[in-house]
């Protein structure tokens, strides 16, 4: 039985390089509202990108953001509330994201609930985030400016995470959750996916084993790996391959065979 379904965006839902979902999944999510299956997106995005991607429906979802580090429920952007939040001790975020404005080939990306804030950064990066991505964005001179509690810290690395990884590793992985996301980041939070999506069963009431969930990179093993129906994409890593053999290549795909075939309650 499946009782809700989520999925991660970028990479899964959205390949990457665009910036707009299928029109397919927007029936789809319909269809499964009318079964009464929530559908919910997990992110390493921000609540705010995330919500511009489901224009019409965006004040009818819930969002796992930030890795984990946030649960919204549904409600317009300025009255949703906030489900659950796993703030980062302010100290330690602020030393990392330190060493990240240290790091060569990297930007600096400090997310709080509601704003993403970046830090001598270029100006490249600025139109990367607010346009492509589309960030709502506060620019500080200084990390220690954020008035938010730290929800996730990252580094954006276009040449590759590996450097960035091995540089950061050895220390911040023991302190935080750390995680490649995508081709070009690496994440820093206090909760990760798998806790995110708990915390929206609790609250909703439904069974990890009743979810359905869809991933594509490291930082959607936890969540892969609590529920009772993981999918993850064909394109991934073997190291994921070898952990979650069962795979699609579109998300819509898999759903619209269990609507199809009435394998959905």
């Amino acid at each position: 039985m499946i009782q809700l379904v989520v999925s991660d965006i970028d990479g899964t839902l959205l390949p990457y390089g665009d910036t707009v979902l299928s029109d397919e999944i927007f029936t789809i999510i319909e269809q499964l509202k009318a079964r009464g299956i929530p559908f919910c997106p997990t992110s390493g995005r921000q609540y705010h990108s995330l919500r511009t991607l489901f224009p019409g429906i965006a004040d009818e979802l819930s969002y796992v953001c930030e890795n984990g580090g946030v649960i919204y429920g549904p409600g317009t952007e300025d009255e949703a509330p906030i489900l659950t939040s796993f703030p980062m001790d302010r100290e330690q975020a602020l030393a990392l994201a330190r060493e990240i404005l240290q790091l060569p080939d990297s930007q600096l990306l400090i997310t709080g609930a509601k704003y993403a804030y970046l830090c001598q950064c270029t100006q490249e990066y600025v139109e990367h985030m607010r346009d492509f991505k589309g960030f709502q964005l506060k620019i500080v001179e200084d990390v220690a400016e954020i008035p938010e509690e730290i929800l996730k810290v990252s580094a954006y690395c276009p040449l590759g995470t590996r450097p960035a990884a091995e540089k950061l590793g050895p220390t911040w992985s023991r302190v935080f959750q750390m995680a490649v996301a995508g081709e070009d980041w690496l994440d820093f939070t206090l909760a990760d996916k798998g806790q995110g999506v708990l915390g929206l069963c609790r609250v909703m009431g439904i069974p990890p084993e009743n979810v359905l969930a869809f991933g594509d990179n490291w930082n959607d093993v936890a969540m892969l790996s609590v529920v009772g129906h993981p999918y993850l994409m064909a394109s991934a890593e073997q190291g994921l391959l070898d952990q979650f053999p069962t795979t699609c290549h579109r998300v819509e795909d898999v759903l619209r065979h269990f609507l199809d075939t009435n394998q959905l309650p």
